[in-house]
């Protein structure tokens, strides 16, 4: 039987990857969470087979849980489950040691096909996305990070510039990464610096070109 956990901020999603695992036989889903950190906090308790994990999430993307997770050197295989087929994503995924990357739009049939792939430690990417890598390889360029100023930051950095994008204050960021306030004003500051921005909003600016956020968020 195939252990997985589900990370998805949006319970209907949740509730219909839910129902297709479980009519699979062979799948047992162990739990469900609803941002990155719920997904690190999972994996590290219950030590499933397979994470499913969306990108855009709350409190911290599945980027950054996937890269909390390498470093934690949990055991655990990650599976990308997105709408986004972005160059940039892919291969920060795969970078973080991402095993699999299914689209959203091709959820049936594949995404069980992927869970075993996966749960196997084989590498499962959809069409789509194969073609990014593909071309990346023969042409560098086109899979490079375009200056993306966001990869160069630590991941309590980017948690962070996260948490001030969705528009949580110090003392409620102070309160959610259990450091003080005043530790919290260091790193906006810091942020500033690296990312050569004056304000907040040049910041929130940086986090939403940069899909450290959803647009919509």
């Amino acid at each position: 039987m195939i252990r997985v956990l589900i990370a998805e901020d949006h319970l209907m999603v949740r509730a219909g990857i839910r129902a297709l695992l479980e009519k699979a036989g062979d799948i047992h889903v162990m739990g469900e969470a609803s941002n990155g950190q719920e997904a690190i906090d999972m994996v590290q308790e219950h030590k499933p087979d397979v994470l499913i994990m969306d990108i855009m999430m709350p409190r911290m993307n599945g980027i950054q849980a996937a890269e909390n997770i390498r470093d934690l050197k949990l055991p655990t295989n990650i599976l990308i489950l997105s709408m986004y087929a972005d160059t940039g994503f892919v291969h920060q995924a795969l970078q973080f040691g991402v095993k699999g990357y299914v689209l959203k739009s091709s959820v049936s049939d594949e995404l069980l096909r992927a869970v075993r792939a996966v749960a196997n430690g084989q590498t499962y990417l959809s069409s789509p996305i194969s073609e990014i890598v593909v071309e990346s390889v023969i042409n560098p360029r086109v899979g490079g990070k375009d200056k993306d100023p966001i990869s160069g930051l630590s991941p309590r950095e980017k948690e962070i510039l996260q948490l001030i994008a969705e528009e949580h204050t110090s003392s409620e960021i102070a309160g959610l990464l259990f450091i003080s306030e005043k530790t919290v004003e260091k790193h906006r500051a810091r942020l500033m610096e690296k990312l050569s921005v004056r304000n907040l909003a040049g910041l929130v600016r940086l986090a939403v070109k940069y899909r450290l956020v959803d647009r919509d968020s």
